[in-house]
């Protein structure tokens, strides 16, 4: 208790510390572009166009809504930090107790590596989509809270009354707008992670070596960057399609147009050219192919 406890305060902190992070990946993936360009220099020094990064448009928001306004849908996103936590060790602590009590459980054989990676991979998914499932609501109203920036609404201003607006326009399937592509881009980047760890662990450090168990804790970190790189177009479709026709500007054209589905918003970025769309918040360079319209605060 004490560590789901100690858990649940730990993902509490980093979630108020990553708050104004999100809220700006999240306006950059909705294509909201309240600066224009401006003229500066890329990683190699060359001048060229660039969008304002991460700190600009901190800057603008809280130009426009003060500090306080880097902070909006922090509660609902606190809600979903802490209730997944708790999901997410109930799961895995159910595996450990059936595990426990199953006869013979002391002197059971030792398995493969490969067989506990996939049994320990599988636990994992579960508690995930499980904490995902029951959580995702908490995210829709984490979105369309930062969303309502754009058009400067007010339709989700707390919690509890979101709940009842989204049920009454909705229904109970606007709690889950974008579940599943989040649901697969979260198992993908699970089982991308960790059968690429265990491949690099198994195949390409040697044992003996001295610092094996630090080289392999570094494994597992680049493993989870490029699994998290390569999954990263199910987030995006995961959230615009949280906040597409929901009543928001940022939700509707100019835009957004309405998706008939998430694979429908797939096909739509992919055909724009837009598929890592806020995946860097730094360094972000002018679309190609497109102009800045003032007026729209978006590029087309």
């Amino acid at each position: 208790m004490a560590d789901a406890a100690s858990q649940v305060l730990l993902g509490s902190g980093l979630t108020v510390l990553s708050q104004p992070l999100m809220y700006v990946k999240v306006l950059v993936q909705v294509g909201y572009e309240p600066l224009p360009p401006t003229l500066g220099r890329n990683v190699f020094g060359r001048q060229v166009y660039q969008l304002p990064g991460l700190f600009a448009y901190a800057k603008h928001i809280v130009k426009v809504d003060g500090r306080a306004g880097l902070f909006k849908g922090l509660t609902p996103r606190l809600c979903s930090s802490a209730i997944g936590t708790i999901v997410h060790s109930k799961v895995l602590q159910r595996y450990q107790e059936a595990e426990q009590a199953e006869p013979g459980a002391s002197k059971k054989e030792p398995v493969s590596s490969l067989e506990q990676v996939l049994k320990e991979t599988s636990r994992e998914m579960v508690a995930r989509s499980a904490a995902t499932l029951i959580t995702y609501p908490f995210h829709v109203i984490t979105l369309r809270c930062m969303v309502q920036f754009i058009g400067r609404e007010t339709k989700y201003s707390g919690t509890l009354s979101a709940f009842t607006t989204i049920y009454r326009e909705e229904g109970i399937l606007g709690f889950f707008a974008g579940l599943i592509p989040r649901l697969l881009g979260d198992i993908l980047s699970l089982w991308l992670c960790n059968m690429l760890a265990y491949l690099i662990n198994t195949y390409a450090l040697e044992n003996g070596v001295s610092t094996m168990a630090e080289m392999k804790s570094y494994s597992q970190a680049v493993t989870g960057f490029f699994a998290s790189m390569l999954t990263y177009p199910f987030v995006l479709v995961s959230n615009l399609m949280a906040v597409n026709n929901c009543g928001l500007a940022g939700g509707l054209l100019p835009y957004a147009p309405t998706y008939s589905s998430w694979l429908d918003c797939w096909s739509q970025l992919h055909r724009e050219g837009n598929m890592s769309r806020g995946n860097s918040l730094f360094f972000r360079k002018v679309p190609a192919g497109k102009r800045y319209v003032w007026e729209e605060r978006r590029f087309r």
